[in-house]
């Protein structure tokens, strides 16, 4: 359960949100805006607006029709147009229906928004917004939906440089303050093993945490071939995984889901790194500027150093996990289906048994969404998540770099990956040489901080 906040009074919620009221003033807001998170009741339906319609954007929208909720998809926005039809289809083709038998996907075409403002067109139509754009659009799309009031479900990460990361701390400030509810995909969180097994690392089961290993050891993921006639920005769009101002790199949007967890253990966040990476295997003109590897230590203000790491190499050995060792004994393996804190002499301190129900990706969405539908206010997780982001962008610092890399020059860099302009014929910061090369950081010699 997340605790970090009192449950809000009915009266308090909507006083601290900020909100409109009065006839006249809610009689000229658009289309199924209810101003700042205001919700009538239980039964109300809770307008939802999907910003960034690619796989994972979807599913997000599928998990908040499948709450218990009375919820409707009203508006999608899409850089790409046929990212948004695709999920218009996926969603429309469930047939899901509301309780009065109307459809929960009504989206018609003057509610489906393309290009890079699209997502200004289609938050002022909702109650709450699901962001699930490439990250580095995240910082924007997070600041406008605060500026509007309205409640968030946000992948991970939230930034892929320092200043995104500034302005999602600064926007996370704003949404307290309007008692904006705002869940992030940071499952884990939600996932009920790590919750019972962390809940009790934190009471002292296994003793003080004096080391620890987290992991995401994978294959690598997909690659979409350039086409005649593309624009630069179309292919780093298409191909956002291999851009750091998209990406931000594997360690920070893979890798962040473990990196949480130490942090999470630890209740706290790295004060220095260092590290070593680079591209072993995957160098071709279609992985873009990324590293294929990253191995860091990240050290905490008690002197615990936790191993990071991650990796893309095909056919090799595959991990995505943690392990913590602490004075008493050690955990390894939270997601699995049956874990347990286990004791240096062989015996479980605790063991967790998973549920059929324990799906944390329906998990976050339904307490979300129960949140909001009783004028709840109760979760806050961009800070946290934002601070991740930032130990993630830590890492691959180092790593490029080839230094050690402070917690405090980190979060302050000036270094923007972003582009200056986003249009179709506008140019991205990083370019291929003239063999369709793009550059990648050579430790030692780069500036990463």
């Amino acid at each position: 359960m997340n605790n970090d906040f009192e449950q809000s009074g009915r009266r308090d919620f909507l006083k601290a949100s900020g909100l409109l009221t009065g006839s006249a003033l809610l009689s000229s807001l658009p289309f199924g805006s209810m101003a700042g998170g205001y919700h009538r009741s239980v039964d109300d339906t809770i307008k939802v607006a999907l910003i960034g319609c690619g796989g994972r954007g979807t599913g997000a929208a599928q998990q908040a029709l499948s709450t218990k909720q009375n919820v409707k998809i009203v508006a999608l926005a899409d850089a790409f147009r046929d990212r948004l039809d695709q999920a218009y289809k996926s969603l429309s083709g469930r047939g899901a229906k509301a309780a009065d038998g109307s459809p929960k996907v009504d989206v018609p075409e003057d509610r489906k928004f393309v290009g890079f403002d699209a997502y200004k067109q289609a938050i002022p139509l909702a109650d709450v917004v699901i962001l699930a754009t490439p990250p580095g659009f995240r910082p924007s799309h997070f600041e406008e939906a605060v500026r509007q009031g309205k409640h968030v479900f946000m992948e991970k990460p939230v930034a892929t440089d320092a200043p995104g990361v500034r302005k999602v701390l600064a926007a996370a400030e704003e949404a307290k303050k309007k008692k904006l509810n705002v869940v992030t995909g940071l499952q884990r969180r939600y996932q009920p093993s790590y919750r019972e097994m962390i809940k009790r690392i934190h009471d002292g089961a296994l003793g003080d945490i004096v080391g620890g290993q987290v992991y995401w050891i994978s294959g690598g993921v997909w690659h979409k071939p350039r086409q005649a006639n593309q624009s630069e920005m179309d292919y780093q769009m298409r191909n956002w995984y291999y851009f750091n101002w998209l990406c931000g790199d594997h360690i920070n949007e893979q890798h962040v889901h473990n990196i949480d967890v130490a942090n999470w253990v630890k209740q706290s966040y790295p004060v220095s790194c260092q590290g070593t990476g680079g591209r072993q295997v995957r160098n071709g003109k279609d992985d873009g500027e990324i590293f294929d590897h990253h191995i860091v230590d990240f050290v905490y203000a008690d002197g615990t150093t936790i191993n990071s790491q991650c990796r893309h190499y095909e056919g090799t050995f595959s991990r995505v996990d943690e392990l913590f060792l602490g004075t008493k004994g050690k955990v390894e393996g939270i997601e699995k289906k049956s874990s347990a804190l286990m004791g240096y002499n062989g015996q479980p301190i605790y063991s967790y048994a998973a549920k059929p129900t324990d799906n944390p990706y329906q998990i976050e969405h339904d307490e979300l969404f129960e949140a909001i539908a009783k004028g709840e206010y109760k979760f806050a997780d961009a800070e946290r998540t934002a601070k991740s982001t930032m130990t993630a962008i830590m890492g691959r610092m180092a790593t490029y770099s080839g230094k050690t890399v402070k917690w405090d020059e980190a979060l302050n860099s000036q270094i923007d990956l972003f582009p200056e302009k986003l249009a179709w014929d506008a140019m991205p910061k990083i370019l291929p040489d003239k063999d369709g090369i793009y550059p990648i950081a050579v430790p030692g010699k780069t500036i990463a901080v």
